[in-house]
């Protein structure tokens, strides 16, 4: 005859409860280098704010010459953002999925245009792509273009501040996606494009994303490459902070206007890319 099991289950403790951390009294040696740090931050804002000619602010936003620069700053930003998101994803899934000798050093220069200083990348940009540069002469005598100082110089100088931003968000969105659902597409029969193209441009979207607005804002900020290589010519290169610059020289509230559209895109900036792009859980 079967015997009964008469042991009794022991009931499991109840998992902790999630309590809220306990914030005690602030030391003070933290606490005042704290507030003069957010003061340092927040009263150049304020101090823009305050000078601000707010009684004929709508008429000098629509003078032709601001109307001018933030439309060319805008196309210039976006056309430098989409040629980042062309050469800079399939860069950065280069440096997150391929193993190859030298990976660390190509990563090291993709970042060199952070803490390079923007009038030194129009000096580089001019030895390259000028008239007399290493490749800017061949397009000049092949094909008669000429890429400093115009339109296309802006964009350049643009992408290549911006792009490092763009490369290191999607790089480390590749680094953070599970790659089984490429190994199980690969499993199925789809070859690389396919798998990129279905599988893992999906996976990483948000972080594409995040890294074009930040690319596409830095672009919008961009001053000195961008006077180095492209110069300052209203209608043609004079991009939001160029127009900034020339206008401090005349008129300090045409510079401060200025400067309200710039602080308002960034703002924008800011609320579009939310706290789960930019925050740590």
């Amino acid at each position: 005859m079967p015997q009964l099991d008469t042991t009794v289950a022991r009931p499991r403790p109840a998992a902790p409860r999630h309590r809220p951390r306990r914030v005690g009294r602030i030391p003070l040696a933290l606490l005042l280098p704290a507030l003069l740090g957010l003061l340092f931050l927040v009263l150049p804002l304020a101090g823009l704010l305050v000078r601000a000619p707010w009684t004929t602010l709508p008429q000098r936003l629509t003078e032709p010459g601001v109307l001018t620069a933030l439309r060319l700053s805008l196309l210039t930003a976006t056309l430098a953002t989409l040629l980042c998101l062309a050469l800079g994803v399939p860069l950065a899934w280069l440096l997150a999925r391929i193993e190859f000798p030298g990976r660390r050093i190509v990563r090291a220069l993709v970042t060199v245009p952070l803490v390079l200083p923007p009038v030194v990348g129009g000096v580089a940009l001019l030895l390259v792509f000028g008239r007399r540069g290493l490749l800017g002469s061949w397009l000049d005598t092949t094909f008669g273009v000429t890429l400093p100082f115009t339109t296309t110089g802006v964009v350049l100088a643009e992408a290549f501040v911006a792009m490092p931003f763009l490369v290191i968000a999607v790089e480390g969105a590749l680094r953070g996606a599970d790659s089984r659902y490429e190994e199980a597409a690969a499993t199925l029969g789809a070859n690389r494009w396919t798998t990129f193209t279905h599988v893992t441009l999906p996976l990483v979207a948000p972080g594409i994303a995040a890294g074009a607005v930040l690319c596409w804002a830095r672009a919008l900020g961009e001053f000195g490459a961008t006077i180095t290589f492209a110069g300052n010519f209203p209608g043609r290169t004079q991009t939001m902070p160029l127009a900034v610059y020339l206008a401090l020289e005349t008129d300090l509230e045409a510079a401060i206007v200025l400067s309200l559209i710039l602080l308002t895109v960034s703002v924008a900036i800011l609320a579009t890319l939310r706290d789960r792009w930019i925050s740590a859980p």
